[in-house]
């Protein structure tokens, strides 16, 4: 385990919590730790700066302010699909949350918002964009 600050491309083992407003979203304090390398993806761009400095052992507290978590909410994001694009099983309501996958074998998640008999509004943008978090983390080794 190293004492030195965490970097990009460093193996990080750490408990957190992600809560919004009254709301705890995510909580591993009671479980297992979770442990991913810095820089790959696993979390949120702007989650990930916020570790970066910090060295193990280090229990802080950051609250965000609305977009600077999972970025602002882009209408862009939202697109109308013909409802034919889903498979007839799928069970489609609105805040139902549907996981496309690309032609390149990424996923792709969005959210219902409206459905007709023709479409299905889906939005892409991340549930948290442009709301405000609480990122509390308790690093326990680095590597």
């Amino acid at each position: 385990m190293s004492t030195a600050p965490i970097r990009i491309g460093d193996r990080v083992t750490l408990h957190y919590r992600l809560s919004c407003g009254d709301q705890e979203l995510v909580n591993t304090f009671p479980d297992m730790p979770e442990t991913f390398t810095l820089g790959q993806g696993d979390i949120a761009p702007g989650l990930e700066t916020l570790l970066l400095g910090l060295s193990a052992e280090a229990h802080r507290t950051f609250q965000l302010e609305p977009g600077a978590a999972f970025g602002v909410h882009d209408e862009s994001l939202i697109h109308t699909l013909p409802r034919e694009e889903f498979p007839p099983e799928m069970a489609l309501e609105p805040s139902h949350q549907v996981t496309f996958t690309l032609p390149n074998g990424q996923t792709l998640n969005g959210t219902v918002q409206e459905l007709s008999p023709q479409h299905v509004i889906v939005d892409f943008n991340h549930p948290l964009a442009s709301l405000p978090v609480a990122f509390e983390v308790h690093i326990l080794a680095v590597e």
